[in-house]
């Protein structure tokens, strides 16, 4: 299963996902402070 790392431009949290959670945060916002997340807060884990 590929994993990205999530980074909020808000609250600066860093977090491990997998695409079912990467789809809840575009959908939700972050899962720490609520913002709204967009694609350019996704990085591809190396």
């Amino acid at each position: 299963m590929t994993t990205v790392e999530f980074i909020c431009a808000d609250c600066e949290q860093s977090i491990e996902v997998n695409e079912e959670m990467r789809e809840t945060i575009l959908a939700t916002g972050c899962p720490v402070c609520t913002s709204s997340a967009s694609e350019d807060d996704f990085v591809a884990e190396e």
